[in-house]
Formats: structure tokens, sequence, C-alpha cells
């Protein structure tokens, strides 16, 4: 008789069922040694793209769907319900003012499927609204020679950000952008509205892009720096929207190289982001309706307004994890 190296199956409570636990309930499942273990641990990436594992009884520890009474496909609708709703709702915010949608896609998103899931599914919808609203902002000009210091900036942060996306927790780098956001808009509310001169312009590309896509790798958000940062720079309304656009469809382009490149997206994912694209197009329609409603100043306040949420609410976030609300990790 030989004793196999084994560990705790997860079922103990509602620990292994949490989603924030579920690593750690893989990981100890996997334990056994062997062909069957070893097959395990190869199939549990692609498993994990295809189910999602909602909350479990926290009294009794049954497994999702028997612990809440529902049937697993009651739980499956009401999880690709949540998704179209969360997709829906942030291609509108995108195409009201032009950016947000990874930025409140990916929280929204997070609450059906694990964040890493989230992120690789929103990549094709925001790559498809951001080519559609660069052609409809006409000629993009001067703005790949203007921004080119910038994009090169982004793209190699992107690359850095998506590989610590794989390693680390968002949760630091969330309470930093909500931080960060709610310090600008107080600012601004205050009548302190920093503008960027011309002169400084190619000497910040360089920081602000690093920072914005290693941001962006990690939350999915570049555009909230990128935004803030075009707004300092004095961009009027046609302006910013076009080249938000151009720097998204460039660094959108990049950050879903990399995630197939690091094996965050396959082909079932494919599958289902080209499904929230299709949704998501609806939504957006919604949005630009609106923007052509909006004059400049109108504009302005909307794209304050949803930075000031953002910032409530990614702080929110981070700081409740900070705390150590998830100790169970």
């Amino acid at each position: 008789m030989q004793e196999v190296d084994s560990g705790c199956c997860g079922m103990a409570g509602s620990f292994g069922f949490e989603r924030e636990h579920y690593d750690i309930s893989v990981a100890l499942g996997n334990r056994p040694t062997g062909a069957r273990g070893e097959g395990r641990r190869r199939g549990d990436r692609d498993r994990r793209a295809r189910d999602l594992v909602p909350p479990a009884d926290s009294a009794s520890g049954r497994p999702p769907g028997q612990a809440s009474g529902r049937s697993p496909a009651r739980v499956a609708l009401a999880l690709v319900l949540a998704s179209i709703a969360a997709v829906l709702l942030a291609a509108f915010v995108k195409g009201a003012i032009g950016f947000g949608f990874p930025t409140l896609g990916t929280p929204l998103l997070a609450l059906a499927v694990d964040v890493k899931t989230a992120v690789a599914l929103l990549v094709i919808p925001n790559l498809v609204m951001d080519g559609l609203q660069l052609r409809r902002s006409g000629p993009i000009g001067d703005a790949p020679r203007r921004l080119a210091p910038l994009l090169v900036f982004t793209m190699i942060g992107t690359v850095i950000g998506t590989k610590l996306l794989v390693m680390l927790s968002p949760r630091t780098a969330t309470l930093l952008l909500g931080g960060f956001i709610l310090g600008y808009v107080l600012l601004d509310l205050a009548r302190f509205s920093p503008r960027v001169p011309k002169s400084w312009e190619l000497r910040l590309a360089a920081p602000v892009g690093l920072a914005a896509g290693i941001m962006g790798g990690i939350t999915n958000a570049p555009g909230t720096a990128i935004a803030l940062y075009f707004v300092a720079l004095g961009m009027e309304k046609r302006e910013f929207v076009r080249s938000i656009a151009f720097t998204f469809l460039v660094v959108k382009t990049v950050q879903l190289v990399t995630l197939v490149w690091y094996g965050l997206l396959n082909w079932y994912l494919v599958g289902v982001s080209l499904g929230l694209a299709v949704t998501g197009l609806a939504g957006f329609w919604l949005g630009l309706k609106l923007q052509d409603r909006l004059d400049q100043r109108s504009f302005s306040w909307a794209v304050l307004v949803f930075l000031a949420v953002l910032g409530v609410v990614a702080g929110g976030a981070g700081a409740a994890g900070g705390l150590g609300l998830g100790a169970g990790q």
C-alpha cells in the first residue's frame, strides 16, 4: 500500500465554491499525482472559461444550484442575461462619451465570470466599437503622428500589464486608479483644471503611455488615464473622440495578441466575445444618438460625472479588497 499525496477537495463549507477561493480549491483538488491529476491540471483553464461557478450556500456548503434550489440551467441563463445587460450598459456609455466600455464593463461582467475571463471577453467588442467610432469621426488627420510617442509606450505598458494580470491581483491597481480619478475630478470641481501645454506633450507621452498601458493590462481600463490626459491637453469634443478611438484601436489590438499569447483567450472565448460584440452594438448605437445631442459643455460634464462615479466605485472596491474582505485568500 502506498500513501498518496492528497489534499482537501474544497468542499468544506462554502470556501471552495466562493469565486475568490476557486484557484485554491482547484489547486488542492489537483494535488494527487499521476496521469489523472495531470490531465485535470491541463484541462482546468478551458473548464474555467466554460463553467461559471456561482457562490454556494454559506451554511450548508452544498454545490451551486443545489444550494439555492435552482437548476443549473436557470443559473446559467441568469448569468448569460447578466452578462448581456453589462455589455449593453457599458456599450451605451462608450457610445455617449467615447470611452468607458472596458472600464465599466469589466467589473460588471466580473459579477458573472472571473476577472481574467471578463478582460478577455471584452476585447473584441471594444475593437469593433472603436473601429466604428473612428470611421464615424471622419478623417484622422495628424492624430497618428501626434499620438505616436504615446502609443509606443502604451503598447509596451499593455504587454507588461497583461503579464502582471496573469500573476497578480488587480486590487491595489484598482484602488490607485480610483484615488487618481477622484483626485482629478475634485480638483476640476474646485475649478483647478490642470492643462498640459503643447511644449510638455512630448515629454509626458512616455510616462503617461507606460502608466496607462500597465493599468490597462491589469484592470482592462487604459481609457481612464488616457482620457484624463486628453482632457488636460484641452482637446475639443470631436478631436477627443477621434483620438480616443484611434488610441484604443491600436492598444486593444496589442492586448488581443497578448491575451492569446499568454493563453487567456481561447477559441471558445472568441466565439462568446463575438456574440457579445453583436449584442453591444445596440447599446453603442443608442449611446451615439445621445452623443450627437450633447454640446461641448454637456459632453465635458458627462465625461467628468462618469469619471467621478467610476472613481468612487473603483476606490471603494480597491479599499474593500485592501481591508481584507476577501480574507480567505
